[in-house]
């Protein structure tokens, strides 16, 4: 009797144990995007092994140079695409995840960050939830497919993007205006994860507020403009927009409710010249505004500056800038397509329990796929616990169970 891609998943989890561990442990930080090269390069020969033609797509450095600072410029940025036809498919389904992880600190209970270390049901280190577990889970996926020469149902691209954890413009934005992509649908491996299939995300914008005041002698305060006074009344007027913020409700399909916020002080910092007898003349802080799924950036932008400049307005010569440092788009799909309802129930017979729809407090590259090809995008991979924190680990368990889902999707789903 032939066996099963589910079947074979369970006997070669190995497999997905070693690549994960050779992929946490080349060491992807970003800033500065470190070892991009050696990831890249193992990945186009992991997917080539199992069936893939795949390319590694160089970011030209004029693009890269516009988007990253000098500092940077030294590290380049490469995306890998690979694509496999199925005999008949007349659709296309793309799978998109991230390699790039954020800074490591703090003690780790394994020694080293990147160690990959196994203990019980869970591998240890930097990126095996934020997302290099959810490339293993669907490298295992497609393995699964060719080794017992099951013919998925659909054709399949995918690929594995740069920069996710700054603000994916050399990563997933670059991909899906350059690269030779033509999917219907699309699943980025993340946003949803045990019984959630994620099918919207929140967004953020990103501010940086400058408070200008006058430099003076600690003796005669008077005679300045004392920055961080004016900069501390602007952050307690802000207190009234969070409240207004708050009145603000989004139902997800889940029946959760979601509210926009606004976090302060992220970031903040005086000027040059600062000494504890000189009335400080410049103070800065960061805004971090989520933006639900039902909103959108530039209305938030536009809002909240207007807030902060009307709030300045009202304290006595308070002078501020306001500089844009980021943002990333929200994202939602009414979960109505028959593609929603084919993970949902994928999920649903893999778990052995009840799928729902889910809508991510976070951001990911979701958007990209929705909004830019404007197809039928949704989220769904292992996750796992301390995500960008000390000891972050996923289960394996769960690692399996997404390369299952996954492989079972695409033996059953033709568009």
């Amino acid at each position: 009797m032939p066996i099963t891609p589910a079947a074979y998943i369970d006997t070669h989890s190995a497999d997905l144990i070693r690549r994960l561990q050779k992929l946490v442990g080349t060491s992807t930080v970003n800033p500065p995007g470190e070892n991009y090269a050696p990831i890249t390069a193992y990945l186009v020969n992991e997917m080539n092994a199992i069936g893939l033609k795949t390319k590694r797509l160089t970011v030209p450095m004029a693009e890269v140079k516009k988007v990253l600072p000098a500092d940077q410029h030294a590290f380049p940025r490469y995306n890998v695409l690979g694509k496999l036809a199925a005999k008949g498919a007349k659709k296309t389904i793309h799978f998109n995840a991230h390699y790039d992880v954020v800074p490591v600190s703090g003690q780790w209970k394994h020694g080293s960050p990147f160690s990959g270390k196994v203990e019980g049901d869970w591998i240890y280190g930097r990126g095996t939830a934020d997302m290099k577990g959810s490339i293993a889970s669907l490298l295992l996926a497609i393995q699964s497919l060719t080794a017992t020469q099951t013919i998925p149902k659909m054709n399949i691209e995918v690929s594995f993007t740069a920069d996710e954890e700054t603000d994916s413009l050399l990563g997933a934005g670059w991909l899906v205006e350059n690269a030779p992509i033509k999917p219907d649908y699309a699943i980025v491996m993340e946003g949803g994860e045990l019984n959630q299939v994620c099918c919207g995300h929140n967004g953020v914008v990103w501010l940086e507020v400058t408070v200008h005041g006058q430099a003076a002698h600690g003796s005669t305060p008077e005679a300045g403009i004392n920055a961080l006074e004016k900069m501390s009344a602007l952050v307690l007027a802000l207190d009234a927009y969070k409240q207004k913020l708050a009145k603000r409700v989004f139902k997800t399909p889940d029946g959760k409710t979601m509210r926009p916020t606004i976090n302060l002080g992220g970031v903040f910092s005086a000027g040059e010249g600062g000494k504890i007898n000189t009335v400080p003349a410049l103070a800065k802080f960061s805004i971090d505004r989520r933006v639900l799924a039902v909103e959108t950036v530039e209305s938030a932008e536009r809002e909240l500056r207007q807030v902060l400049t009307v709030a300045a307005k009202k304290i006595p010569q308070c002078k501020i800038t306001i500089d844009k440092v980021s943002d990333n788009h929200p994202c939602y799909n009414k979960p109505t397509h028959p593609f929603f309802a084919a993970m949902a129930t994928t999920v649903t017979q893999v778990r052995k329990q009840q799928s729902v729809f889910h809508v991510s407090a976070g951001f990911n590259d979701m958007h990209f796929f929705s909004h830019h090809l404007k197809i039928p995008t949704l989220g769904y991979g292992p996750g796992g616990e301390d995500i960008h924190a000390i000891d972050e680990r996923a289960r394996i368990k769960e690692l399996i169970r997404s390369a299952k889902i996954y492989a079972e999707l695409l033996t059953t789903f033709a568009g």
